[in-house]
């Protein structure tokens, strides 16, 4: 049922960031880390719903913190530390995960959010399938601007890669026969891994 799947959705994204919270609290200069509030699933047989889900109230003012459609332009997303924030924790998830999983639709009151969404790639991760379309990773991995907290955390840019990317399959495209060599010569440069890979792409 949506219920069910809304209640694991939710208590997935909460498990990763307790994650993010023990990794991101101890750092100096951090301060407090957005947490997301549980929900519980609960079944009333006599009623004509016979299950709903029940959370804290949230009081105060609701703020969508993470885009949805990139139509979107939300300011305390960027200028708020909660938004700045929930996007290091986007980040700090799509990393854990190797871009396999995204959390979306981070909203809530300051530090506390709820009614969170989960985008996998197609074949899932680690058997759980997200309620987001794979489009919101490939949207996260274009528009995500990386602030103070992605650096304290020591999250890799997500656009240098994209750019490097671009830049060895132009050059591939120029000059095919040297293309061949270069990569022969790469792995012996133990120091630069991640050049490697991208010019395998």
């Amino acid at each position: 049922s949506v219920v069910l799947q809304e209640c694991h959705v939710q208590n997935t994204a909460r498990e990763y960031a307790k994650l993010y919270a023990a990794e991101a609290e101890p750092l100096e200069g951090f301060g407090e880390v957005p947490e997301i509030i549980p929900i519980f699933l609960i079944h009333r047989p006599a009623n004509n719903i016979p299950y709903a889900t029940v959370e804290e109230e949230l009081v105060g003012e609701f703020v969508k913190y993470s885009v949805k459609d990139g139509k979107e332009v939300n300011f305390l997303r960027r200028d708020s530390e909660a938004g700045q924030k929930c996007c290091t924790f986007q980040h700090w998830v799509y990393e854990k995960t190797n871009g396999n999983l995204l959390v979306t639709d981070l909203q809530g009151v300051g530090m506390k959010l709820t009614d969170v969404g989960i985008a996998t790639l197609a074949k899932g991760y680690k058997g759980f399938k997200g309620n987001c379309s794979f489009s919101f990773i490939e949207q996260f991995r274009a528009l995500h601007q990386c602030n103070e907290y992605c650096e304290m955390l020591g999250l890799k840019s997500l656009r240098t890669t994209h750019q490097k990317q671009r830049k060895t399959i132009s050059t591939k495209s120029k000059n095919l026969p040297n293309s061949s060599t270069v990569k022969k010569m790469v792995p012996k440069k133990a120091r630069e891994p991640r050049d490697f890979i991208s010019s395998e792409h």
